[in-house]
């Protein structure tokens, strides 16, 4: 009762990574309360294949809902057995992914239980709120942290009287990690170990035969066409760079640095870089060990996306550009002319 709860995203009988990433920050955050964390994973042919790729991230008891009908996801079926499972575990968090799938069952649940949802979530916290009308004060409260108003604030959202308290996720915002048993956790359960347990309910008790009114015909998942999550190396660039034109010599760059191209949201609105390159709170979140920002301003919803990188540079002709401050290393100058010779220098030291 009162744990905290991760919706398991399946892809046919493969976990998506989101899912991993918020078992990771869920087991942190049950350990901070003390409690347990479970995670629900729904699907077909799911049991015997996502139990290894769960319980490593530190899942106390995982519930598996196996049956002919639950893949490719439908809206109906998925929302009654969480829904009905939340009615009886009663948790008092639940973190889902900030996906086509997320961002469907997410506020279905949250509307049928009564509860908050925040979406796009950049961080998680636990941490007291004190109702300055009332003078009631909540303590260990989840603080869903996010972006607001054009991404001009970062605004803290609690929920202090419904539950559970529910929270979406970017890929990419949280980082994956197999937990290793040796966590913070509080009081009586500080020196155990996670109990590893599965149970296997029977769907037809949570999901109503209606609710499988509605059959997929046919499912398909078009493959990424870059890796831009995962590169070690990025290139990104913003509105500085000038032109669709411009972005060739970032390609080139990324090239010879074996790296990703990447880019902000005024870039990606003016048509000089596709959609799905575009970094921040409303694209991709990245955490390379080198991040190249050229002719990028720095606005907070871009720094949300790339914040976490291992050595930020920053290219840009305003030595006073917001983007500046988190930056490790700051190029003075355009990108026209700044990154032809880098894209010349390595040439030259890479044979």
């Amino acid at each position: 009762m009162n744990n905290v709860f991760v919706y398991i995203e399946i892809e046919g009988t493969e976990v998506r990574e989101v899912s991993q990433e918020l078992l990771t920050k869920g087991r942190k955050l049950a350990n901070e309360l003390g409690v347990e964390l479970h995670a629900v994973a729904i699907g077909t042919g799911i049991k015997g294949k996502v139990e290894e790729q769960v319980l490593p991230y530190g899942v106390d008891k995982l519930f598996v809902f196996d049956a002919p009908e639950l893949f490719p996801y439908t809206s109906a079926p998925h929302t009654d057995i969480v829904v009905n499972l939340f009615k009886e575990e009663q948790p008092q968090i639940c973190l889902m992914g900030a996906t086509v799938i997320g961002r469907d069952l997410g506020p279905r649940v949250s509307s049928s239980l009564t509860s908050g949802l925040t979406a796009d979530c950049t961080q998680l916290e636990i941490g007291p709120y004190e109702d300055k009308k009332s003078g009631k004060v909540y303590e260990n409260l989840l603080y869903q942290i996010r972006p607001a108003f054009g991404g001009n604030i970062v605004a803290t959202i609690v929920n202090p009287d419904h539950r559970p308290q529910m929270a979406t996720v970017r890929s990419g915002v949280m980082q994956k990690a197999i937990y290793d048993g040796l966590g913070d956790r509080s009081g009586a359960k500080a020196s155990q170990a996670c109990k590893k347990e599965v149970v296997y309910p029977e769907v037809s008790k949570y999901v109503s035969p209606e609710a499988f009114v509605v059959k997929v015909l046919d499912h398909h998942v078009e493959a990424a066409k870059h890796n831009l999550k995962g590169a070690p190396i990025v290139v990104a660039g913003g509105y500085g760079v000038g032109s669709k034109e411009g972005f060739d010599s970032l390609f080139e760059l990324a090239k010879v640095l074996h790296g990703e191209v990447g880019g902000s949201r005024a870039a990606v609105d003016a048509g000089w870089i596709d959609n799905d390159r575009q970094i921040g709170q409303t694209g991709v979140t990245v955490h390379p060990k080198v991040y190249i920002a050229c002719g990028i301003s720095g606005q907070i919803q871009h720094i949300a996306g790339m914040q976490d990188s291992g050595i930020i540079i920053s290219i840009n002709s305003d030595p006073e550009a917001p983007i500046n401050k988190i930056a490790d290393y700051v190029i003075t100058g355009t990108v026209e002319e700044v990154v032809p010779k880098m894209i010349k220098y390595y040439k030259q030291n890479s044979k």
